[in-house]
């Protein structure tokens, strides 16, 4: 749990200098479209960073449960955000990893899926 929240408040801060950089580094450097598609994958990630912070929170989940849902969102970030963020900026070519978005956002999904069971689940 320890390693989850550390982790998490370094997405957190990643993605703050990441929104930056693309609101004053890349806004000059980027077609509009490109910078847009920028802006999602920092979105994104910022939602699941809160998501997370809640997660391992909660004092309502096995320490397995927290890691589970940690671990998936985790690579939905790297996969989905982290791609995003190598395409949009022209660092790789989108024919070269087209496939990473969408896994990445499989992640995501099945993150979320996770936790809605979790809940369901969950001793009261």
């Amino acid at each position: 749990m320890k390693r989850n929240l550390t982790i998490t408040a370094v997405l957190g801060a990643l993605t703050i200098i990441l929104g930056a950089f693309g609101a004053h580094g890349l806004k000059e450097r980027l077609d509009p479209e490109s910078l847009k598609v920028f802006e999602t994958g920092v979105r994104y990630m910022m939602y699941h960073v809160i998501v997370l912070l809640f997660v391992n929170s909660y004092s309502g989940f096995t320490k397995k449960t927290k890691n589970t849902i940690s671990s998936i969102f985790f690579l939905g970030i790297l996969f989905f955000s982290g791609s995003v963020f190598l395409i949009s900026t022209g660092i790789v070519s989108t024919s070269n990893i087209w496939y990473i978005t969408p896994i990445g956002g499989f992640f995501l999904i099945f993150g979320w899926i996770k936790l809605s069971i979790s809940f369901y689940f969950k001793e009261e």
